[in-house]
């Protein structure tokens, strides 16, 4: 199968929908897949009209796991190549878009790490689930014994992972790896329908700073994300926000005179409402029919919320 043929590209509403396209193989992964979905993960992050991916499999299931007969030939395609320049298996945490995975059918082995890996879950009812690993004679591979603790617990993550025993959708719900259970013909056009909700009414910067905060986060003390964030917001919301139930959206707040030097171009908090202006005005042009005016101000937006985004990233 061709490369591009195996994860498949399909973009509408601000929506990026990519389908892993091995339905004969139920989409079980192989190196080609992983290079092709990394491959269009990034070129979602670079976009400028893609806000949010949805991920889904062709036909029957989501992903069974790693191609055995792939495996047992002795050429894994690339499938374990680790090294310089090698992207991790937890590849979609790092996209700057919020990833929603619609998980149709089976999700299992490296096909559950992609899922996890997702920032949303989707799922289809009776939907079959299992780590699989111990069932195997491996281990715990891909980040799944990074990922999962922290999504579950580690009591409930340790007996997934030691029993390797199959689940469904439903239970998957109740120890919080989906958030939705759907009719399986629904999952997708559910998904799909959630990241044009997204894409339509929330901050594309807000949510690429948001997702890089939680997973920064989930090895820092309170303490320190609070020190990540505060320093880079002062000045445009401070404390001027009082009991009195005055929001930043009030126009009797105006720039602190006092404030205004400390505020440009070095301070993420003002770059990301920089952006969110010139979203709104591209999402404007687009309404009025003008599409150069509307990738003008989009691409200008996202250099914005990059420039936020670097300075954002911890320095110690």
């Amino acid at each position: 199968m061709a490369d591009e043929d195996v994860v498949l590209w399909e973009e509408a509403d601000g929506v990026a929908t990519l389908t892993l396209n091995r339905p004969d193989r139920m989409n079980a992964w192989t190196g080609q897949m992983e290079v092709r979905y990394f491959d269009l993960l990034e070129r979602a992050a670079a976009s400028p009209t893609v806000r949010v991916v949805v991920v889904t499999g062709a036909g029957r299931g989501f992903c069974p796991g790693a191609d055995m007969d792939i495996l047992s030939g002795g050429d894994d395609g690339g499938l374990t190549t680790t090294g310089p320049g090698q992207r991790p298996k937890t590849f979609a945490t790092t996209v700057p878009k919020i990833v929603v995975a619609a998980v149709n059918g089976a999700c299992a082995g490296v096909g559950l790490v992609q899922a996890l890996c997702c920032d949303v879950r989707f799922a289809a009812a009776g939907a079959k689930w299992t780590t699989a690993f111990s069932r195997r004679g491996l281990v715990a591979e891909y980040g799944l014994s990074w990922l999962l603790p922290r999504l579950v617990g580690t009591s409930r993550a340790l007996d997934l992972l030691a029993s390797g025993r199959v689940f469904t959708s439903e239970e998957a719900l109740q120890l919080g790896l989906v958030s939705r259970v759907l009719p399986g013909e629904e999952v997708l056009p559910a998904a799909q329908a959630y990241g044009r909700e997204l894409a339509q009414r929330c901050s594309p910067a807000s949510m690429a700073v948001m997702k890089q905060q939680v997973y920064a986060a989930w090895d820092e003390s309170l303490e320190e994300a609070l020190a990540k964030v505060f320093p880079g917001f002062e000045g445009v919301l401070g404390d001027r926000i009082g009991s009195d139930g005055v929001t930043p959206d009030d126009p009797a707040i105006g720039p602190d005179p006092e404030e205004e030097e400390e505020v440009g171009s070095e301070n993420p908090a003002e770059l990301l409402t920089q952006a969110d202006a010139l979203f709104a005005e591209a999402d404007e042009a687009l309404a009025a029919g003008d599409l150069g005016e509307y990738q003008a101000k989009v691409e200008e937006a996202s250099a914005l919320v990059d420039q936020a985004l670097a300075l954002l990233e911890p320095t110690g």
